[in-house]
């Protein structure tokens, strides 16, 4: 009997932790917002370049000032799992903790922005959209996905081909996700346990696909937390192309932490007005 009773009950566990049901979102709305920024492509911007891109290109002299400003203020980089652990249990962050994000799966990820890290004692989380893996000489191959996994640095799904997660259905899931899923886990030989939305889209009504994958968290850009599920629509502001050192460091210290009920009457970043552009996407290019 007594086997039986253990049994049922590490089942029982086993549900509660895969369904998320041990979770108090009211705590995690609670605890301070960590800074998560979001990167796409690190280079000079081209005299093709709309004004709306330069939000989502950052020049390579840039990004290196920035990271220089975090090392030199103090910050200490955490991964997700760090992140994850934080807000549901509440344990202890290194003094000054930060996120670096980068999304789809550009080459001057690791060209440029991994040097960078490396020389700060840095680690980044990337999030890879699996279609050009292989395919596009332009974008990172297996081989140095394989080596950020293996330096410490975290590698997540972004889909297969940067599709709107509010509109997937159907076979979507098995495509967009399911598969790019298990190749990203066979190229790192790691568990893929977090994701980002194409675009920074997301839907309450299909993030129950998430909990079913078994993702523990996911990163949306500057829109309110779903207050039914913060895990799932952590915040992230872009580190715009055209920032100095010190509106990045403005944001970073005005645009996380607010009170949640605060947030539904403020702007989505909390730039200085010397630094103002749009933050809409209207270039139909993958971010």
């Amino acid at each position: 009997m007594s086997k039986r009773l253990t049994t049922l009950f590490l089942f029982c566990l086993f549900f509660q932790i895969s369904f998320g049901q041990t979770i108090d979102n009211a705590a995690v709305l609670a605890r301070k917002q960590v800074p998560v920024l979001c990167y796409h492509q690190i280079r000079n911007w081209r005299a093709s370049d709309k004004q709306v891109d330069k939000d989502y290109i950052i020049p390579p002299g840039n990004f290196k000032a920035h990271m220089k400003m975090l090392a030199d203020s103090g910050y200490h980089t955490i991964l997700p799992d760090e992140l994850y652990n934080y807000l549901t249990t509440g344990k202890t962050l290194p003094p000054k903790p930060i996120m670096l994000t980068f999304d789809d799966d550009d080459e001057d990820g690791f060209k440029v922005a991994r040097p960078e890290l490396m020389k700060y004692g840095f680690k980044g989380v990337f999030f890879i959209t699996t279609t050009n893996i292989l395919k596009n000489k332009y974008y990172m191959d297996n081989i140095q996905l394989k080596q950020l996994s293996d330096e410490g640095n975290v590698i997540a799904c972004h889909t297969r081909d940067h599709v709107n997660f509010k509109k997937m259905k159907g076979n979507d899931w098995e495509i967009q996700i399911d598969k790019p899923t298990r190749k990203l886990e066979k190229i790192t030989g790691k568990p893929v346990k977090y994701f980002a939305y194409p675009y920074g889209l997301w839907s309450s009504q299909n993030l129950p696909e998430l909990h079913k994958r078994g993702f523990l968290a996911a990163f949306q850009l500057t829109d309110l937390r779903d207050p039914n599920d913060p895990l799932m629509t952590i915040r992230r502001v872009l580190d715009c192309g055209y920032w100095s050192t010190q509106t990045l460091d403005y944001n970073i210290k005005n645009d996380f932490g607010r009170p949640a009920k605060a947030k539904a009457a403020a702007q989505p970043m909390a730039r200085k007005p010397a630094d103002h552009k749009t933050n809409k996407d209207s270039s139909g290019k993958s971010r």
